[in-house]
């Protein structure tokens, strides 16, 4: 793995060069949200991405275990950087996931993404995120790829 002064993954398996880190590392390099979280990018290649994160006591919900919204934000992260992973600026349409299991404080949580199908400018990926083997949920996101101004001003 390449990392920069800071040890975030620049290279990974995405075909980072010389010339850079590829473009979803170049993109998690930027999360701070996802970087503060602890997470790590720790695959990343065409359409695909793996991203890890560890339960802290500080995510946890009023039942004693990982909160929602932080497995959503882990799948979210790995859903980004899959549909990131060959250039053109893509986001999120929309997303949905299922709850499968609870995490618990020192789980070391790892979310797959993987693209399941491209057409124009939309994209559909799963990602499964799961602790040691066990499945914790599955998301599915919807990737809409921006266009770009053709000119100063210009709608694109």
């Amino acid at each position: 793995m390449e990392t920069d002064a800071d040890g975030t993954d620049v290279g990974g398996k995405d075909g980072g060069t010389a010339q850079g880190p590829g473009p979803a590392a170049a993109m998690f390099a930027r999360d701070t949200a996802s970087r503060d979280l602890g997470m790590e990018l720790t695959e990343h290649g065409p359409g695909t991405a793996t991203v890890t994160m560890t339960v802290t006591g500080r995510m946890l919900n009023g039942h004693g275990t990982a909160h929602g919204g932080f497995l959503f934000l882990l799948a979210d992260t790995a859903f980004a950087c899959a549909c990131n992973s060959e250039g053109p600026v893509t986001v999120a349409a929309a997303a949905d996931i299922d709850f499968v299991a609870p995490a618990r404080e020192g789980d070391v949580l790892i979310a797959s993404a993987t693209e399941r199908t491209r057409f124009g400018r939309s994209g559909i990926y799963d990602v499964s995120v799961a602790c040691d083997g066990r499945a914790v949920a599955e998301f599915r996101g919807r990737s809409r790829t921006v266009r770009t101004p053709s000119a100063p001003g210009g709608n694109g």
